[in-house]
């Protein structure tokens, strides 16, 4: 009988494990969510328009959307420590070449290379976590990996911001292509060898396509996450051009963001181990008010930066999306890990597209929230739509 070395390793060794394995995730939301609020410096230093740097995010984001599926398909037999190790290297030499992009068209080729390992990376230290936590500790487990996203959007974000202000954005992805490679010495040391020892069935994973609730679902996810970062993409302009705040400001609103993003993910995750559809429910219309909110709370500081908050509590909804998922289809959850990652990043191009083509009549950047709460509407009404469904399938356990 083949053993899971991941389950003779003592308690203070899996410690450690999760810790590295969080600073890759980490390192994915500095990478992720930094470049927003450094949009401006990168728009000037290229002479190019907001709307026009904005690509640069879309390129992240298509780049999880195809290496997410891509590389969790073909690392499926790979032991999971070298698969790790793989996708940090591949953060430390994507990130390396945008620190040195002549261009705005090579920083953006360069960040969607960037989004390439993300998703990979993702689901590959889940199943890890998942395999290495002691009975009845899977989820909190998991959730301690996906931490480090979360201390990202509080502390690294705010601080590779402040950085590029005072320095330079190259200097800030310079930095953490260092990180990254340290990362990856530092998953060799600490992680044990972890040989998969259940290869996943291709057609479980691959069924998972055909299953009509969990295109629905992810429905929501990519529509309605669109709003978040239609405004989250400019508010760095936002703050400059309409609040007329200091550029120290940006990063407070930083912060704020993250602390949202942290009390969204208590809250909605609290609520939906009783009813995730309403949970889903309520959260996307209290997205749109905030939305529609945030257009004219921009002018003053204070309600800017309770509107900031109150989007980062929104991104809540994203567990609250995972746990339907699971519950849609009981197989395929490798695929599932990274069809969400897709979602979220689909998102993330289409909502700096949409907030993109409002900036290019003229709008202020505040009038983005006006895109936002049309995103956040029709994820409403892809929620609307798996709710029929969910009740034709006569799924209590989701409602």
């Amino acid at each position: 009988m083949t053993t899971n070395p991941l389950e003779q390793i003592s308690h203070r060794h899996r410690f450690w494990c999760i810790v590295i394995m969080a600073m890759g995730t980490f390192i994915l939301g500095i990478t992720e969510f930094a470049t927003m609020p450094m949009l401006p410096l990168i728009a000037s230093s290229f002479n190019a328009t907001p709307a026009e740097a904005g690509n640069v995010i879309s390129a992240y984001a298509i780049g999880v959307v195809v290496g997410a599926p891509l590389l969790m398909l073909t690392t499926t037999k790979m032991n999971r420590r070298t698969a790790l190790m793989l996708f940090a290297f591949l953060m430390f030499a994507a990130n390396s070449l945008s620190s040195n992009a002549a261009s705005l068209m090579q920083l953006t080729f360069f960040r969607f290379l960037s989004g390439l390992p993300h998703g990979a990376y993702f689901g590959t230290a889940f199943l890890l976590a998942a395999d290495m936590a002691p009975k009845g500790k899977r989820a909190n487990y998991m959730s301690r990996v996906f931490f480090g996203l979360t201390f990202a959007t509080i502390c690294g974000v705010p601080l590779v911001t402040l950085i590029g202000q005072y320095s330079s954005w190259r200097l800030c992805m310079l930095a953490v292509g260092v990180m990254a490679l340290v990362t990856v010495m530092l998953l060799y040391l600490v992680l044990p060898s972890s040989p998969v020892t259940k290869p996943s069935n291709m057609m479980n994973e691959l069924g998972v396509l055909k299953n009509k609730l969990v295109w629905s679902i992810l429905g929501i996810c990519i529509i309605g996450f669109g709003g978040v970062f239609c405004i989250y993409t400019y508010l760095a302009d936002t703050i400059l051009t309409v609040t007329n705040a200091p550029e120290i400001s940006i990063s407070i609103a930083m912060v704020l963001f993250g602390v949202g993003t942290t009390t969204g993910n208590w809250i909605c995750g609290k609520y939906a181990d009783q009813s995730p559809v309403n949970t889903s429910g309520i959260a996307l219309i209290a997205s749109i008010l905030v939305s529609l909110c945030f257009v004219y709370a921009a002018y003053e500081l204070w309600t800017l930066y309770l509107a900031v908050f109150c989007l980062g509590c929104s991104v809540g909804l994203a567990a609250v999306i995972q746990s339907m998922l699971f519950d849609a289809s009981p197989d395929g959850h490798s695929m599932i890990g990274a069809l969400v990652q897709c979602g979220f990043n689909t998102a993330n191009a289409i909502g700096p597209w949409a907030g993109g083509l409002m900036l290019a009549t003229g709008a202020a950047p505040n009038y983005t929230g006006y895109v936002a709460a049309m995103l956040f509407s029709g994820g409403f009404l892809m929620w609307l739509v798996s709710s029929v469904q969910i009740k034709r399938r006569l799924q209590p356990s989701l409602c």
